[in-house]
């Protein structure tokens, strides 16, 4: 078995094969024989053994079943050299998708494709090419499982603990363990005995044959119990019959392999071995131990006993947990392997069992179900989530019947909803899903953008239904549907479009009445509310493409959930974000988010015209303030999603919330303006519930200040109806005067029940400086800003506006995010609220309101040009004139200063200047910005307003003239300043599983840019991808691909579009810390097809397109 993949572990460590291990009952070792073998003997058959022993590095590039995507190391061993096959764990197989390579101990590496693994025991085969190893010598491990044998010393030969080769000396204990419970989520054997032996196996080691002194493998590794060294290993009789099966389906097809029909028979039950004392216990005759006794092998000490039933199964509703089992069509039987052997010999056939139960003999006749029907060998991809019928494997966990449709992977569109993984869908738009052609049926009718009601049902809550509302993808954040089905003969997945038509109908092919589904949806739920599971933390986002989770650290993380997900997460503890876990943590309820679009659907938009308005909706408190009472009809509160397969600009988690304010609405167009730690990225989700109307309308992100920590979000009035757009205004601004020292004003914001709350506080600092350093994963923070400060407000999660006593708005009570550090490897997210001075946001508001110059985008079908933002990329920082005399300031400009700015009394410091900008190379860290144009400067306002000015001239060059104070100096400089826009990051690009940007400016705020042409950014990468098993993570630059610079996205596209499936590529990066690196990797088209997402400003829609991909791939 192999260790868990480190979340933040060393870089050695990361891939290791996924450890599953457990607390486990003991036993009581029987005496050991006496061994015969000399150590000439075990050096003989470990020089033959060695050689046929091989490393398996294999990655999982989607979720499936009982395993997660991701990358790990294990081991397998040639049993058959002629026909190339290596036997290994069905753990390292995988049940799903996996692309595996095999390293021979002479550092030959060759692909391998997985041919068979078994429904139930934990073993699989790969094959490869004999062809392909030219340059060492090797012979197979022959199987010989009648060899075990208590007292037997063994060695047990393969990758342990990541390792080239490890020999690890052992003696078997116990031949009849039961078999190890591993995860109650997860894969588990069953139903067989397995040997025990104290060699104390780690990770990688699973596949690894467990040899005798003659060099034959008695039994193959499985698991281990770290706590006291002890291994698990599987006795081979089974393996054995199957691999009988694969040499001759190989030598009847020639060279070519074909898909094997291993026989396999159950009944769905599971089966424990109980010694004589506890099946007396349970009710056993005397009589019939006496029976059993006499026809069972010298030495045989108990009987099968039932321990659980899978329902729907044939043995459902005819044995139960507890019953005995003495005979199986006439013979008695006592041991797994006999039991097996009947079962896999008939299939479809009917058998008699002869059962005690409680003392009563009892008989039943139950038909034997092929093992391999109930093994699932499709799945559904769609919008990231993984779909497949549900797994004997997952059955047993769950209890479930087999067969139903099972939530591998949520992926964006049902965990945005709040389904988990392991959910298993009931309901969808009110139709009854028991297969995922039936769930099919029912995507292929939505339209973008639909929000329909799905119930669910998890195994940690069965008894009750769950129901949630799903919003279809708006935007093409993922590839359109796909199904994925296994081929036996090639050991890929192969893709085909899951709705053979078109992505996701236009509306007016619905052909359903949404809101008569919805409605009858409610009914037969009794109108609960949905309830949503709580998430795992956002740092492992669960899913792109499906290919379960995004990691955002330069290293390896468990593939337990992501994302988180993960989960997934950098070890960060409770954080204060605004994030669904937190704000449902006592109860996990959205009752309020989830009533409000319900009564959007069943409300018909089109007779809103003939409604009055709702006098008991957002009825303002009897005792509100004058203030309240203005300003609430002007509050909106802001949920945010980000699609794990966009998490672009360091965006810390995917799901936001806050409150913002309306600061223009018209018929044709509204605008909203909240923190930016609401609206992170403008690649997102925006849902809009408005205080005074009950509706929940999409908003689409237009402006992103690049500095100011606000947003500018755009919705369509039209779709609140008349009765909406009639009660929901706009509010006033005041940006002037400024708010000073002791100024008093109204703290008001929206609870999470859309409920207004008010309190009057007390201005104390007008203009605190903020200095929030970066966090490990660069993102935005909020830089050259001054806030407002109050005496007393709600708590650090609670955001609105700072209004007068008359309502109209100064401020805008705003949500800061940061990162606490602990020591050198420990870090917490945390956020602050502080108020931001409304002029910043009425500054671009006029402009965009009156039309001014500029880059247009489409807002409700409406083309408006959006302002640019000039800027002095520079970080600044306050320091006093006390302080600034002592580094040698002047008494003179001490004196202008201090009279310019008689409150502040401070003079600007430059911190760092942005890689890549204007003033890069003239500005140093510690000058002392005194004035522009002879004027002083004492605030971060009046470079803002220079900067302003300079627009006002179009002849102008765009350079600040500014006077500095360097090291004693007095220096006279012309900086340039550059322009942003609002757009934020608009452009993304997937390559071999990572997601690639041009460096953002939280990037560049550290101040550096690889020299190699700065490159592009690497921001995050996802579980089970090329970059996840060759080791390409975050936080770095690709500056050279194959020794080809790439300097910006577009070189980086035209480069890798050169690249043919299947090639090793060799990249050159830079770290966030300067080092440079080199590694390979080889590029999988199959799975991980290059596409890129794109703003398209002309129909302001994010549009996804293939950039290199198989045929077979749909873009």
């Amino acid at each position: 078995m192999g260790d868990p993949l480190e979340r933040l572990g060393s870089e050695a460590a990361a891939g290791l094969e996924s450890c599953m291990k457990e607390e486990l009952s003991m036993d009581i070792d029987p005496p050991f024989r006496q061994n015969v073998a000399t150590a000439e003997d075990w050096r003989k058959a470990l020089h033959k053994v060695v050689p046929a022993v091989v490393v398996l590095r294999t990655t999982a590039p989607r979720a499936f079943d009982t395993e997660a995507a991701g990358a790990s190391y294990a081991t397998g061993f040639v049993v058959d050299k002629s026909r190339g096959i290596i036997l290994t764990n069905r753990h390292v197989v995988k049940p799903g998708p996996v692309v595996a390579e095999a390293m021979f101990v002479n550092r030959e590496e060759i692909p391998v494709h997985p041919i068979y693994r078994d429904p139930v025991h934990d073993f699989g085969f790969f094959r490869y090419d004999p062809g392909a190893i030219q340059f060492l010598n090797y012979e197979e491990i022959p199987l010989d499982p009648e060899a075990a044998a208590v007292g037997l010393e063994i060695r047990v030969v393969g990758n342990d603990s990541g390792e080239k080769v490890s020999i690890l000396a052992g003696t078997l204990a116990r031949l009849d363990r039961d078999a190890p419970h591993y995860k109650k989520d997860g894969y588990n054997d069953f139903n067989t005995f397995y040997m025990q032996a104290a060699s104390g196996t780690k990770g990688g080691s699973s596949g690894s044959p467990v040899i005798n002194w003659q060099g034959r493998a008695v039994a193959l590794n499985a698991g281990s119990k770290s706590s006291s060294a002890s291994a698990f290993f599987l006795p081979l009789e089974r393996v054995v019959r199957a691999l009988t099966y694969l040499q001759k389906n190989k030598d009847a097809n020639g060279n070519v392999w074909e898909a094997t029909t291993i026989p396999r028979g159950t009944l769905q039950m599971t089966l424990l071995h109980k010694g004589f004392d506890e099946t007396r216990r349970l009710g056993l005759k005397s009589q019939t131990e006496q029976i059993v006794r006499q026809a069972s092998p010298i030495g045989e000490t108990g009987m099968l006993v039932v321990d659980s039933v899978v329902p729907g199964g044939p043995a459902h509703k005819h044995l139960e947990p507890g019953d005995v089992l003495v005979r199986v069509n006439g013979e008695v039987i006592t041991q797994f392997l006999v039991l097996e052997k009947l079962l896999d010999d008939n299939v479809e056939q009917t058998i008699e069992l002869q059962i005690e139960r409680g003392g009563s003999p009892m008989t039943v006749k139950l038909t034997v179900q092929d093992l391999h029907s109930i093994t699932p060998d499709y799945f559904l991809e769609i919008s990231g989530a993984v779909i497949q019928p549900l797994s004997y494997q997952q059955a047993r966990n769950f209890r479930f019947n087999c067969g139903l449709v099972y939530v591998a992977e949520p992926g964006y569109m049902l965990s945005r909803a709040g389904v988990p993984r392991h959910a298993i869908i009931k309901k969808f738009v009110g139709e009854d899903i028991a297969k995922v052609d039936e769930l099919l049926a029912v995507l292929s009718k939505l339209s973008r953008g639909a929000r329909v009601p799905l119930e669910y049902v998890s195994h940690v809550d069965r008894h009750r239904n769950k129901s949630v509302l799903v919003t279809v993808d708006r935007h093409e954040w993922y590839a359109p549907a796909q199904i994925y089905t296994r081929n036996d003969s090639t050991g890929l997945w192969m893709p085909r479009p899951a709705i053979p038509s078109q992505p996701l109908c236009n509306p007016a092919t619905v052909s359903y009445d949404e809101k008569e589904v919805m409605c009858r949806t409610i009914a037969s739920t009794g109108g609960e509310s949905g309830i949503l599971e709580t998430r795992t933390s956002c740092t492992e986002m669960e899913g792109m493409n499906g290919n379960g989770r995004i990691q955002t650290s330069g290293e390896s993380s468990p593939s337990t959930p992501l994302f988180q997900e993960e989960s997934n997460d950098p070890k960060r503890g409770d954080t204060k974000r605004r994030r669904m876990q937190e704000q449902l943590a006592d109860q996990g309820m959205l009752s309020d988010s989830i009533h409000e679009p319900r009564e959007e659907i069943l409300e018909d938009a089109q007779n809103l015209d003939n409604t009055e308005p709702m006098d008991d909706w957002g009825g303002t408190a009897a005792n509100a303030s004058k203030a309240e009472q203005v300003i609430e009809a002007t509050l909106v509160m802001f949920e945010v999603h980000v699609p794990p397969s966009c998490m672009l600009d360091g965006v810390h988690s995917q799901h936001f919330f806050g409150t913002g304010v309306i600061v223009y609405h018209s018929q044709s167009m509204g605008l909203a303006a909240v923190d930016k730690n609401t609206v992170a990225v403008s690649v997102s989700d925006v849902m809009l519930s408005f205080a005074a109307f009950p509706m929940e309308i999409p908003g689409e992100v237009v402006f992103l200040h690049p500095v100011h920590n606000y947003a500018l979000v755009a919705y369509d009035p039209s779709a609140l109806g008349t009765a909406g757009a009639a009660v929901v205004c706009a509010a006033e601004l005041l940006p002037e005067p400024t708010l000073r020292r002791g100024d008093s004003v109204y703290l008001i914001g929206l609870s999470r029940n859309l409920q207004a709350t008010s309190r009057k506080s007390t201005v104390t600092n007008p203009c605190a400086a903020l200095n929030i350093g970066s966090a490990d994963c660069p993102r935005y923070r909020a830089t050259n800003m001054e806030v407002i400060e109050l005496d007393t407000d709600f708590g650090s999660t609670f955001s609105g506006v700072l209004t007068d006593e008359n309502g109209r708005v100064q401020a805008l009570w705003a949500s800061f995010s940061t990162q606490l550090k602990y020591g050198c490897n420990s870090s917490e997210d945390h956020q602050f609220v502080r108020g931001i001075p409304i002029y910043a946001i009425s500054e671009v508001l006029d402009k965009i309101i009156c039309g001014v110059k500029g880059p247009p985008l489409l807002i409700n079908g409406r083309k408006m040009p959006m302002p640019l933002a000039r800027i002095l990329e520079v970080e600044l920082y306050p320091t006093l004139l006390s302080k600034a005399r002592s580094f040698g300031l002047s008494d003179e400009w001490v004196r202008a200063l201090a009279k310019k700015d008689t409150i502040r009394r401070q003079v600007l410091r430059v911190k760092g200047c942005l890689a890549g900008s204007k003033a890069e190379n003239l500005l140093e860290q510690g000058d002392m910005l005194l004035a522009i144009k002879k004027e002083p400067i004492t605030c971060f306002r009046d470079i803002e307003y220079a900067c302003q000015e300079l627009d006002k001239f179009e002849d102008s060059e765009g350079k600040l003239n500014l006077t500095i104070f360097r090291q004693g100096l007095e220096i006279e400089l012309s900086v340039g300043t550059d322009i942003r826009d609002g757009n934020g990051t608009n452009r993304m690009v997937n390559w071999c599983g990572c997601i690639v940007q041009d460096p953002h400016s939280a990037v560049r705020a550290l101040g550096f840019l690889p020299e190699e042409g700065h490159g592009v950014y690497v921001a995050r990468w996802c579980h089970g991808s090329p970059v996840h098993r060759y080791g390409l993570y975050a936080l770095q630059w690709i500056v050279e691909v194959n020794g080809n610079p790439t300097p910006d996205l577009q070189t980086f596209v035209d480069v890798t579009k050169g690249l043919e499936h299947g090639d090793f590529v060799r990249v050159r990066t830079v770290h966030l810390n300067g080092k440079p690196r080199v590694l390979t990797l080889k590029q999988d088209l199959h799975y991980w097809p290059t596409w890129e997402i794109r703003f398209d400003p002309e129909t302001a829609t994010w549009r996804r397109q293939t950039i290199k991909g198989l045929d077979c791939n749909v873009a």
